[in-house]
């Protein structure tokens, strides 16, 4: 096929296309039968992208969101700094910085370019910190994210980033659609580096331990939080884009578990038994955090169906598998009973 795709096709753009998220997503649109074009700085480090035309372009400048944007109908900007929360809570400046100017200029090269739709990726950090400071915390609810204390840096950048979208949109200038994911994990993601999120890393420290050892996990364990399964993910990402909603929604599950319990099941899916160093020095994250989906169900009559468990059996399986071929523990290995 040509890089322009076939008449009456829609053609659509996933910024990150490199990242865990984005290369997820490029699978799903080609799967619904778009032509795909991927940007980001990287491609992904782990399998090639089935996008029909892929550019590694900075986002941060303008000239490159225009390149990006030329020809596009619909955008996906999942373009970010962004990673754990042992990278987000020490370069902050950095992360805003940086994601100011991607969204900028996203928006607006879209807009000059004539796309009819964009969609944007925030996060559930645009929440207050103060409703997420016990460990039992209700689900957060779209209205909570006002009167706004949000995460520093990341979150703040991205509450910006979706007031930014709401005025193009109430000015006319753009249809926008925005989502506020809650912890997507899965695999063929990040799992070591520094970047990765909670269960990719719990995933390799179980994955390098032997049955019987100690493993750190940081705070005290207590902290709960939910987690979406990735394929959740970009079928709610579609769904939202594609939707007339024009106000920011949830995209997440409302399964929470502690952080200890995390541990415990990815060391069971493992067939392993692991002993728990709590590090109280490491970045924590706020207390609580939960997803409630009462508006998600009530305006896609659909909810993200896949368990935490289930989820977290291909993910460990993945990370193993990586691990094994990187030679960090033997191929013989395989996943233990808790598996079946």
């Amino acid at each position: 096929m040509s890089q322009n795709g076939s008449p009456g096709r829609k053609r659509v753009l996933v910024t990150g296309a490199g990242g865990f998220i984005g290369n997820h997503l490029v699978r799903f649109l080609k799967a619904e039968g778009y032509w795909v074009r991927g940007v980001d700085l990287t491609r992904s480090r782990y399998e090639e992208t089935q996008a029909d035309d892929f550019e590694l372009l900075d986002l941060r400048k303008r000239a490159k969101c225009l390149r990006a944007t030329r020809g596009i109908d619909h955008v996906y900007q999942l373009a970010a700094d962004m990673g754990g929360m042992g990278y987000t809570s020490s370069h902050r400046a950095e992360i805003a910085h940086n994601n100011v100017l991607i969204n900028a200029h996203m928006l607006e090269a879209a807009r000059q370019n004539g796309v009819s739709r964009y969609f944007f990726a925030s996060s559930a950090c645009v929440y207050p910190q103060y409703r997420q400071a016990t460990t039992e915390v209700e689900g957060l609810r779209e209205e909570d994210a006002h009167p706004a204390d949000p995460e520093e840096g990341y979150g703040w950048e991205k509450l910006y980033t979706e007031k930014l979208c709401q005025y193009y949109l109430e000015e006319g200038r753009l249809l926008t659609r925005v989502a506020r994911f809650h912890n997507v994990y899965g695999p063929v993601g990040t799992y070591d580096g520094g970047r990765e999120k909670a269960p990719a890393a719990i995933c390799r420290k179980v994955a390098l331990a032997c049955d019987g050892d100690e493993i750190e996990v940081w705070g005290d364990g207590r902290q709960s939080r939910s987690f979406l399964y990735v394929d959740d993910c970009v079928e709610g990402i579609h769904r939202i884009a594609t939707s007339g909603y024009p106000w920011p929604l949830n995209l997440g599950s409302d399964e929470r578990v502690s952080i200890d319990e995390l541990v415990d099941l990815v060391a069971a899916i493992a067939g392993k038994t692991v002993r728990k160093r709590h590090n109280l020095d490491a970045p924590q994250g706020v207390r609580g955090r939960n997803s409630e989906n009462s508006r998600l169900r009530a305006v896609l009559g659909w909810l993200p169906g896949t368990r935490l468990r289930d989820g977290l059996v291909p993910t460990y399986a993945w990370i193993e598998g990586q691990l094994q071929m990187a030679g960090r523990i033997p191929a013989a290995a395989g996943l233990g009973a808790g598996a079946a």
